[in-house]
């Protein structure tokens, strides 16, 4: 029964043709506003406009690649964005009386927390290590988050999840890319060994486990969310291309695994 107003710049990642798998009754729940969360004016006119119970931050910059050689969108979308957001939130809180049951979800990295040893877990209390100018972006933003909260107490709550995988992910993301390759017998390039280690988040279920946080999350808390499936990227490949090969009725040996190529690793890599 809820009602979404979505906000979104539509950058070279967002595709409007998204939206197509909705149930046509859903119409009228959902409003689509084209724009940046840098523009204060635009969110000033939305908070206006609309009695929001909570605000659901996805919007980021989140490829590290394109971090590394561009860091000064991921500082603009990801801070001053998240800034802008926080600063239009509070307004709002402040002004309806400062309902208790207001909720800004900001959603985040497990790469805040920098590289893991071969042994162990990330916990809510892990010290922030970012390794690349999209980590430390993010990083950026969870403090400013918490700030808000402990300064003006705007009800707030962050999460902190490990690779997303699914449907309708961008085909910069590892799995997607991997796929498209794969069909066009494209080389699939793999960085340093193929031993570094990602833990898998299957997009429904990170959905599943926000929503519960949204309705459940104590605010100034932090909650992380893993899949539980924890690979080496080199397995990651070994599999897709199985798997992939398996729907061709193809040999693995013969196409796929001989377009892997081991290229250099990139500055920063966080080892697991």
């Amino acid at each position: 029964q809820w009602r979404i107003v979505n906000l979104d710049a539509l950058t070279y990642a967002g595709n409007l043709a998204n939206f197509q798998g909705l149930p046509p009754d859903s119409a009228a729940r959902n409003r689509f506003v084209h724009g940046a969360i840098q523009d204060s004016a635009l969110l000033e006119q939305l908070f206006t406009e609309e009695a929001f119970d909570a605000v659901v931050h996805f919007a980021a910059e989140s490829h590290v690649d394109r971090s590394i050689f561009g860091p000064e969108a991921f500082v603009e979308t990801n801070v001053v964005g998240t800034f802008r957001l926080l600063e239009a939130s509070l307004k709002q809180w402040q002004s309806r009386g400062k309902p208790k049951d207001f909720c800004f979800l900001h959603i985040s990295t497990d790469e805040v927390y920098g590289s893991l040893g071969p042994e162990g877990y990330f916990t809510e209390s892990t010290p922030y290590d970012p390794s690349s100018p999209y980590s430390a972006s993010k990083a950026g933003s969870d403090h400013l988050v918490k700030a808000y909260f402990r300064t003006f107490g705007l009800p707030a709550v962050i999460t902190n999840c490990s690779n997303n995988f699914g449907p309708y992910q961008f085909p910069e993301k590892l799995i997607p890319l991997m796929i498209l390759n794969l069909m066009e017998e494209k080389s699939l390039p793999v960085y340093g060994d193929g031993k570094n280690v990602r833990d898998w988040l299957y997009v429904i279920d990170h959905c599943d486990a926000l929503i519960r946080v949204l309705e459940q999350g104590r605010p100034g808390e932090t909650y992380n969310i893993g899949g539980g499936a924890e690979r080496q990227n080199i397995e990651v490949f070994i599999l897709l291309c199985a798997l992939f090969e398996s729907r061709l009725d193809r040999s693995v040996e013969k196409v796929s695994r001989r377009l892997i190529r081991f290229v250099t690793d990139r500055p920063g890599h966080d080892r697991r």
